[in-house]
């Protein structure tokens, strides 16, 4: 639906829900809404998964330190979840992997005590999957492995996704069924009535836009607090915020498997092969200062390394193979301690005058999280039933079948594409390639060092609701995360967004 029009409808009817905030929760719950009949609107001041919901570790798991922090039931939910995300909700976008704890000399872990949380995230998991395994046998699959003082491994599955399309294929979910969608739109204030919230003025492209709405759900993330002083001004915090740094470094010799590295009896990071790189993280850090502008800072960087280093050997953590950096924000409960150590418990808070505030949770669980929000609303808004079961996102597909159609459609293009494509966009890889048919210059990768093309640019702006250059280049595909945003590149992609031919790409 063309933007204009989303704003008519916006202005001309009551939605049954308004939801406030482009990230996954926001998403899930647009879209669970709007698949269960609700009339739905989803706004963002910002780009769709503009913050903290492309900015994560790229992880679907069930958080195995989560059991020595003794959060079992969010363990198995998150294990149920995932098991569902792969195989049934978006397979093309969530990939199992084997993950290694690797068990050194002097460390925090000894074999006894992670091969029986090994049995127990198991048989959560429902896979065979997790058992002590030698640093030979496990070197086969992380070269870079480091292997003084290793005793042994520690073997389980979890999975890895693109946040940010994840993110994407849900508020796609929500417009196929009928959701009105727009990014770029600020929140002015609340509209009330006898001390009710009933909708919202909005500030879309400079015009002031009045919706009406029987529920509003604050989805905000980092800034659920600034939205819940529009329904109360002088309303006390109800969330602190987490910092996570990353960083990604050029990987030359493929990994077959991730690492999980202890470094005290609460800490780990990761090391995650991710798109052809190695994806390295995360901190956790107390942050108070303005969420538009966090990122991750040279000493945050230079500690991401060092840990790394207990693991993986320092040839490959050089700064100069570094492509690029990241940070986001979780958003936790209120409380004492480190941020660490508290539990990733969601939030969530009704206001005096009716607005629902979801906050926090994990990426994996946030199909949960939008079934309990829309729970919480089910008198408000009439609905009588909550269907829970699981659905195909679009795109949902096997990646190997996409691929293999491509290849049989598209037999030019690169294997390495057709990859790219099927598990980014399932199914949709199709309609990404349709329009070359007539445009064969669609088809040119917009850098010779990474796989997004053209075409990608193309539907971005005609499906994606893409506005703005690094709306594709960080979201939309993986060029910045790669390194590879250079002002020429972004200017190609400005000029494809405005509707100007492709220029050719760099040789």
């Amino acid at each position: 639906m063309r933007r204009d029009a989303v704003i008519e409808r916006l202005a001309s009817r009551e939605l049954d829900v308004l939801v406030i905030g482009g990230g996954i929760v926001g998403a899930g719950v647009a879209a669970t809404a709007a698949r269960a009949g609700l009339d739905v609107g989803r706004v963002d001041k910002g780009d769709i998964g503009g913050a903290t919901s492309t900015a994560s570790s790229k992880l679907i798991h069930g958080g195995l330190r989560y059991l020595r922090l003794g959060d079992v039931g969010l363990v198995r939910e998150s294990l149920h979840e995932r098991r569902l995300l792969t195989r049934i909700v978006a397979p093309h976008l969530v990939r199992r992997l084997p993950f290694v704890f690797p068990l050194y000399r002097g460390g925090p872990y000894g074999p006894v005590t992670i091969q029986a949380g090994l049995v127990l995230y198991g048989a959560f998991a429902r896979s065979r999957l997790h058992r002590l395994a030698s640093p030979e046998r496990v070197r086969e699959r992380v070269p870079s492995l480091r292997l003084d003082g290793l005793r042994s491994c520690g073997v389980y599955a979890d999975a890895t996704t693109h946040d940010g399309r994840l993110c994407l294929a849900n508020v796609r979910a929500a417009e196929a069924a009928d959701a009105a969608v727009l990014n770029y739109t600020d929140v002015r204030e609340l509209r009330t009535l006898r001390g009710r919230v009933t909708g919202a003025v909005l500030v879309v492209d400079g015009e002031t836009v009045e919706v009406s709405a029987r529920t509003v759900v604050n989805a905000t993330g980092p800034w659920v607090d600034v939205v819940r002083r529009l329904e109360e001004p002088s309303a006390a915090p109800t969330v602190r915020l987490s910092k996570g740094s990353h960083v990604l470094l050029r990987l030359d010799e493929p990994w077959t498997a991730a690492l999980t590295i202890p470094h005290d009896k609460v800490r780990v990071s990761f090391a995650v092969p991710w798109e052809d790189m190695l994806l390295l993280g995360t901190t956790d850090t107390l942050f108070e200062g303005e969420p538009a502008d966090v990122e991750a800072t040279e000493a945050e960087v230079a500690q991401i390394l060092a840990e790394a280093s207990v693991a993986v050997e320092a040839e490959l953590l050089r700064a100069d193979r570094i492509r690029s950096t990241y940070a986001g924000l979780r958003v936790l409960p209120l409380g004492d301690g480190a941020t660490a150590s508290a539990r990733r418990e969601t939030v969530f808070h009704l206001g005096s005058a009716g607005m629902l505030t979801v906050a926090g949770g994990k990426l994996t669980t946030y199909r949960r999280i939008a079934l309990d929000a829309l729970s919480m609303l089910r008198p408000q808004v009439g609905l009588h039933r909550l269907d829970g079961r699981p659905f195909p996102l679009p795109g949902a597909g096997d990646p190997a079948d996409i691929a293999a159609r491509l290849a049989h459609r598209w037999p030019d293009l690169d294997r390495s594409v057709q990859m790219h494509l099927a598990h980014h966009y399932g199914t949709a890889a199709e309609d990404v390639l349709a329009p070359a048919g007539q445009e064969p210059d669609l088809l040119r990768r917009l850098h010779p060092d990474g796989p997004d093309i053209v075409a990608q640019v193309v539907y971005a702006r005609d499906v994606e609701w893409a506005r703005r250059p690094d709306d594709v280049t960080n979201r939309r595909t993986t060029v910045a995360l790669r390194g590879l945003a250079d002002a020429e590149i972004v200017a190609r992609v400005d000029a494809v967004l405005r509707g100007d031919l492709p220029a050719p790409t760099r040789a």
